[in-house]
């Protein structure tokens, strides 16, 4: 009895060391990176695809950037003082309806994509930072450079780093919908917003023209 309860001791240690260590390892400058590449690579390898059916970009936003993105944290944010008056039956659908909202907001930010090079800053240590803002360039011969940035944050809990923002030339996606939805909230209630949500989410994705080259 006595070696199987040190056995079990010994494996949740081991468990618990290998979790720490996974942690440490993962820098978010590198994951975000990764996971945007891999996300814009696909996009430019299934373009003739999403030309066809531009349908398709939501999905995937869902498989590549959707895991790595807090949109829990997010919906919560976009609430802000809102959260403590609005009934708290209606907060699962309004954050259920939100994950679909940002995949389809990222799905029509990145219909513009349409092989830019994109350039990430230098990976470098964050310490005990639990937040950091990740930044890129979007080059395109002929126009001028686009800033964007990502704002990740590491869960206390699982010490998993996601993005729970984007911020283009300035403008913070948070902040803009933040704004956007306060003077309904605080007009109409939070079901105005989820229907102005969900009927964001019925329209169909409408690719820029310009990225039909």
């Amino acid at each position: 009895m006595k070696i199987k309860l040190l056995q079990a001791v010994a494996i949740s240690i081991s468990l618990l060391v290998s979790h720490v260590v996974r942690a440490e390892e993962v820098n978010p400058y590198d994951m975000l990176e990764q996971v945007a590449t891999k996300t814009f690579t696909r996009i430019k390898t299934e373009h003739a695809d999403i030309q066809a059916n531009p349908e398709l970009l939501r999905t995937v936003m869902e498989e590549e950037l959707l895991p790595y993105v807090d949109y829990n944290f997010a919906a919560l944010k976009v609430l802000g003082k809102y959260f403590r008056t609005v009934p708290k039956e209606k907060i699962p659908e309004f954050i259920k309806v939100f994950r679909s909202y940002l995949i389809t907001t990222y799905a029509l930010a990145l219909s513009y994509y349409n092989g830019q090079e994109v350039i990430f800053q230098p990976s470098k240590d964050v310490g005990d930072d639990s937040t950091v803002t990740v930044r890129a360039i979007v080059k395109e011969p002929g126009r001028p450079d686009i800033n964007i940035a990502f704002k990740l944050r590491k869960s206390s809990k699982t010490d998993e780093w996601k993005a729970y923002d984007m911020v283009a030339e300035g403008i913070s996606l948070l902040s803009s919908k933040q704004s956007e939805f306060e003077g309904i909230l605080r007009q109409d209630g939070i079901q105005a917003v989820i229907d102005a949500m969900n009927n964001t989410i019925s329209r169909p994705i409408n690719l820029n023209p310009e990225a039909k080259g």
